[in-house]
């Protein structure tokens, strides 16, 4: 029986015995009673799927190989539901002055302008793809910013993408304009040409401005014709005025919305008083709105002022949300872009920060759905996300035992399994982009 975190055993068939599990991501009746929302288990890994689940030592006897995890923890490959491939990594050749949110739309118009053609994007996208998946993601939706002149530009880009990294990342894309474009008829005569040929998602982002009704309206009619599903930016800011996801859930409600809708950010609704957000809330619920939390960029970005330290948090009433039944998750957003200065696209850092963030423990819950089996829903796939008997075998393997061991450290040593087998996990040198990015 192998012992330590060397490497799993060679091929797609063996067993990682002395397991520990999140209790919420797998059937806690096969691997008896959970203590601190974990469980132990014994996994039977059979031609690249989980053959069976069972309390530690009463698997079935095989002469299969073993690896002994010690008691580290397995978790489901993740899903990352909301991120800005397209913007990743230009930070070294576009800062942010100032670290505000204006600075940040500011600095990503100039540097669009002037450097993103395909060449550009291929890069980037490739670079982020390869950290993604190194960490440990197996799916990805992404915004791509769509904007009359960059548009035709940025999704045969992500066509090809999504196509080389086939059966390693699933990709998603939506399109990403303000609101004010949805009432444009040219506009959105392109954006529905590019859903039409690259998906089924349809978007935008919400704030407070006169066609913001008729705006969300007109998304609404045209994704119900067509049998989209729906993906906002809502109410990014800290201003309890902006109350577009109420208008969200209003019209969603109207138009009796049977495709998806996610809504990221906001981050409004965390200033609003308590009746107002209630209310808000309530009609989210009965719409089947699904939210996602952006903990670490929201935090970067809003309440800052020069000078001043930071009051608000910009995260959204995730806990509150979660008590109505609306499904909650978070994602890593930005990457080393204007609008976010850091980050690698490691969902097991997103997680982290969220838990200290947002306070996802005491008890953990079923807050670990959260980056692995919700978002994986909302990406139309119901069997990844989970620790299950006949599912795919793509999961990560810590050398953590508990949540203190697995929160309190970056887990750089993880293994990440795919299909049964362990692949490199060594990240791509930032070099790599000094090309693209006028740095050679």
């Amino acid at each position: 029986m192998t012992k330590g975190f060397a490497a799993v055993p060679a091929g797609a068939s063996y067993r990682l015995i002395n397991a520990t599990l999140p209790a919420c991501l797998v059937d806690t009746a096969l691997t008896g009673t959970p203590h601190d929302d974990l469980v132990s288990a014994d996994i039977e890994i059979a031609d690249g799927r989980i053959a069976s689940i069972a309390a530690p030592g009463k698997l079935k006897p095989s002469d299969m190989p073993a690896f002994d995890m010690d008691r580290g923890m397995v978790w489901p490959c993740f899903t990352d539901a909301h991120t800005h491939l397209d913007k990743g990594h230009i930070w070294p050749r576009q800062s942010n002055p100032d670290g505000s949110f204006m600075g940040a739309l500011n600095a990503v118009m100039a540097d669009r302008a002037a450097n993103w053609n395909a060449t550009d994007l291929d890069a980037r996208l490739d670079f982020a793809l390869r950290c993604a998946y190194a960490h440990g993601t197996s799916a990805i939706r992404t915004h791509i910013d769509s904007r009359p002149g960059q548009t035709h530009i940025s999704w045969p880009v992500f066509a090809e993408m999504r196509e080389r990294w086939a059966g390693r990342v699933h990709l998603e894309a939506t399109p990403l304009f303000g609101i004010d474009l949805a009432v444009d008829d040219a506009h959105m005569a392109e954006i529905e040409g590019v859903v039409s040929r690259y998906g089924s998602i349809l978007g935008s982002v919400t704030y407070i401005h006169p066609a913001l009704e008729d705006g969300l309206d007109r998304i609404f009619r045209t994704a119900s014709e067509k049998g989209w599903n729906l993906d906002f930016h809502v109410d990014e800011t800290m201003d309890a005025e902006a109350a577009s996801l109420r208008l969200i859930a209003e019209i969603a409600i109207r138009y009796k919305f049977r495709g998806s809708i996610l809504a990221g950010h906001c981050c409004s609704l965390s200033q609003q008083i308590a009746s107002e957000a209630d209310r808000t809330m309530d009609l989210v619920a009965e719409a089947g709105v699904s939210i996602v939390s952006l903990p670490m960029c929201n935090m970067y970005l809003q309440d800052r002022h020069p000078g001043r330290t930071p009051r608000g948090r910009g995260v959204t009433l995730l806990h509150e949300m979660a008590a109505r039944g609306i499904k909650v998750m978070v994602a890593s957003d930005n990457t080393r872009d204007p609008f976010y200065a850091y980050g690698d696209l490691d969902v097991m850092e997103v997680y982290r920060e969220a838990t200290r963030i947002a306070h996802f423990d005491h008890p953990v819950g079923n807050w670990p759905m959260a980056v692995t089996s919700t978002p994986a829903a909302m990406l139309g796939r119901p069997d990844a996300g989970r620790i299950i008997p006949g599912g795919i075998a793509d999961l990560v393997l810590f050398r953590a035992r508990s949540w203190t061991e697995l929160l309190s450290r970056p887990q750089a040593d993880r293994t990440v399994v795919r299909a049964g087998k362990a692949i490199d996990t060594v990240l791509p040198d930032y070099r790599e982009l000094d090309g693209v990015l006028g740095l050679a």
